[in-house]
């Protein structure tokens, strides 16, 4: 099927007016996949019950967890990681460096080679917006 995609357009940060605008694509995602789901696709090929299944991965998440208030970076091999990151805003010494400059906290994930791979090869598929549908539409009625 391939990634969706839709037609987006942009002015340029901080221009009065947008300046420049310049169009772009923008990822149409085709919905969500629950835990639930996950788990009854991964009992088909595991010996594992569903309840077995969903344990592991709540337990993984309470380990993760844990690793990541550490400062750890959790590696899971062909998954990809997660690992903390942080932002701050900029002072003009290093003396002005404390905590209370970080803005926020957040983790990062960087993909395995194959889950980067499986979206790289996936393909596209581009999504008329119902703007762009509208403006069909309307040329075709004054055409008409």
């Amino acid at each position: 099927m391939g990634i969706r995609y839709r037609i987006i357009q942009k002015g340029q940060p901080g221009v009065v007016g947008g300046g420049v605008k310049e169009f772009y694509t923008s990822i149409v995602t085709t919905g969500e996949t629950t835990i639930d789901e996950l788990t009854k696709e991964i009992e088909k090929f595991s010996a594992l019950s569903e309840s077995h299944i969903r344990g592991v991965i709540i337990a993984l998440e309470n380990v993760i967890q844990d690793k990541q208030a550490e400062g750890k970076i959790a590696r899971l091999e062909k998954l990809g990681s997660l690992y903390p990151a942080l932002s701050s805003k900029g002072v003009d010494t290093e003396a002005e460096v404390t905590q209370t400059i970080i803005k926020e906290v957040f983790v990062n994930y960087r993909p395995g080679d194959r889950i980067k791979n499986a979206v790289n090869n996936a393909g596209f598929k581009k999504v008329e917006s119902t703007f762009l549908r509208l403006i069909i539409s309307a040329n075709i009625q004054q055409q008409g």
